[in-house]
C-alpha cells in the first residue's frame, strides 16, 4: 500500500482556507495530512462550515481560543482504527498539541511540539513536552512502528538553520532543545528527509520579518520520523517549499507498506 503524508503548520486553518488551503489539498491529494496551529475551536469550526471533499476530519483544539491545536485529514475509505486526542497530560493537552491515530501497519502521531519562547521562559515545559511524547511514542512501538510527524519547534543540526552562529541561543536552536533532538532521534526514530538528503539545504520556517522567506534565511523545524524498522519502507521525504499561506512550508513522505 503506497501512502503519501503530509504535515502543515497551518498557523490559522481559517487564514489557510483564505490563501487557498482547499486547492492545495485537491492539488496534492495527500492520503494523510497533518495540521498544527490550527487556532480553531469547535464552535468556530462549525461555523466556518469547511468542506474538505474526500477526507474524513479528526481536531484537537486548544481550550485557549485563537491558539494552538492539531487537526488530521484522512481521505475517506483509509481506516482508521482508533484515535487519541493528547498524552493524558492536562499542560499540554489543553493546548492541543498531540493527536494519535492508529492505521492496520503503523500509528501516526501529529504533534505541535512547544515553543521555548524567548529568554527560554518556557524551556521546561517544553522538556516535560518532550519527555511525555517520547514515553508515548515508546508505548506504541512496542504494539507496531510508529510515524510521528509535525512543527518540532528545533532544527536540530547547524545544516538546518541558514544562521547557526547568531542563534545559538535562540529558542529552537539552544542547546538543551538540539541535545534532546539527538535523544529522540538516538532512541530508534529516524529524521526521513536527513536520512535520504545528509547534505542537502532546505527549510520548512520562515520569519515574517526582514524578507526572510524571500532570502531564504531559514529553518527546517517541520519532520517526519519514523521508527527505523519503516525507514526501508520510505520512498521519498521532501518539503514543498514552493507553497505559500503560512510562514511554514508543508513537508511530506511517500512510503510503501
Amino acid at each position: 500500500m503506497k501512502l503519501k503524508l503530509l504535515s502543515w503548520n497551518v498557523n490559522g486553518i481559517r487564514a489557510a482556507v483564505r490563501n487557498g488551503f482547499v486547492g492545495f489539498l485537491t492539488g496534492q491529494r495527500p492520503d494523510i495530512l497533518s495540521l498544527q496551529e490550527i487556532k480553531l475551536d469547535d464552535a468556530k469550526r462549525e461555523e466556518a462550515k469547511f468542506d474538505f471533499a474526500a477526507y474524513d476530519e479528526y481536531w484537537f483544539p486548544a481550550k485557549r481560543k485563537g491558539y494552538s491545536g492539531t487537526a488530521v485529514l484522512v481521505k475517506t475509505g483509509l481506516k482508521v482504527l482508533s484515535v487519541r486526542r493528547g498524552l493524558g497530560v492536562d499542560d499540554f493537552d489543553d493546548e492541543g498539541r498531540t493527536l494519535t491515530l492508529e492505521f492496520g501497519k503503523f500509528f501516526l502521531v501529529n504533534a505541535y511540539f512547544p515553543n521555548a519562547q524567548p529568554e527560554l521562559v518556557r524551556l521546561h515545559f517544553k522538556e516535560r513536552f518532550n519527555s511525555a511524547i517520547l514515553n508515548h511514542v515508546k508505548k506504541l512501538e512496542a504494539k507496531k512502528p510508529v510515524v510521528i510527524c509535525g512543527d518540532f519547534n528545533v532544527a536540530h543540526q547547524e545544516i538546518d538553520i541558514a544562521r547557526p552562529k547568531a542563534n545559538e541561543n535562540s529558542p529552537g536552536f539552544s542547546y538543551q532543545e538540539r541535545v534532546w533532538a539527538d535523544k529522540f532521534m538516538a532512541s530508534g526514530l529516524v529524521d526521513t528527509f536527513r536520512e535520504l538528503y545528509p547534505k542537502k539545504v532546505q527549510y520548512s520556517w520562515w520569519s515574517y520579518r526582514a524578507n526572510a522567506r524571500a532570502n531564504n534565511v531559514g529553518w527546517r523545524i517541520d519532520y517526519f520520523l519514523v521508527s527505523a524498522k519503516l525507514i526501508k519502507h520510505v520512498k521519498k521525504a521532501f518539503i514543498l517549499d514552493e507553497i505559500k499561506g503560512s510562514d511554514h512550508a508543508p513537508v511530506g513522505l511517500e512510503i510503501d507498506l
